[in-house]
């Protein structure tokens, strides 16, 4: 099985260095995860931006009613439940801290600072783990459909692994330092080559290792190792 230092440096080789992923604060980013459940990456951008133009801070947005709330994000999709989920968590966080920000969870372990999220209305895994790789820059591995149809393909874990088995699974294979790298390369990996109807396995800088190789293409020559 590959390891994750080898799998990071040989996508590097393959796809050059990635631009950083935009930092948002952590409440943006949270309800940014909201938006993207069930829906493309375009849609929920383009809801956020509604969001964020009908109500000058988070503040103003909780005042709001539901039907304000879904009426800015309806074009990403689910508006009712999205709007009702982001009314509910924006009041919880406000309850939790006295305000609306996400100070707590950055002063806690990695473990206490996802159940923290975890918690919170409409929050499951790879929300939490976002907001804790990117806006806090803690080692969580967000575990998103790319994430999941490469690692199992390689091996990593089982095609039926949940997505919060599937991400202590791969945060166990990668130190801290290394997270990062692990979670956006395998994104474009899972994008670019290892894509979901048909691989492209001859062309795949990790074909020498994956198990998955010559199911796709069964006269690859490929290595076990």
């Amino acid at each position: 099985m590959l390891e994750a230092t080898e799998i990071i440096q040989r996508l590097r080789a393959a796809y050059g260095p990635l631009p950083r992923r935009q930092r948002r604060a952590p409440l943006d980013e949270l309800v940014l995860g909201v938006l993207s459940q069930n829906t493309s990456d375009v849609n929920s951008e383009r809801a956020f931006d509604r969001l964020k133009a009908s109500f000058a801070d988070w503040e103003l947005a909780a005042r709001a009613s539901v039907a304000e709330i879904e009426d800015a994000v309806r074009v990403g999709g689910l508006g009712p439940t999205k709007a009702a989920r982001i009314k509910a968590l924006l009041d919880e966080v406000r309850r939790r801290g006295g305000a609306l920000d996400l100070r707590a969870p950055a002063s806690l372990p990695l473990g206490e600072a996802k159940s923290w999220l975890e918690s919170l209305p409409g929050v499951g895994p790879k929300t939490a783990a976002v907001v804790l790789l990117f806006s806090f820059d803690m080692p969580a591995m967000p575990v998103d459909t790319h994430v999941h149809r490469v690692a199992w393909r390689l091996g990593l874990i089982s095609p039926r692994a949940s997505t919060r088995r599937a991400q202590e699974t791969l945060e166990s294979m990668a130190s801290p330092g290394h997270m990062y790298d692990f979670h956006v390369y395998l994104i474009a990996h899972g994008r670019r080559t290892c894509v979901a109807r048909r691989p492209r396995c001859p062309e795949c800088a990790l074909r020498q290792g994956c198990p998955s190789a010559k199911l796709y293409h069964p006269f690859l020559a490929v290595s076990s190792s």
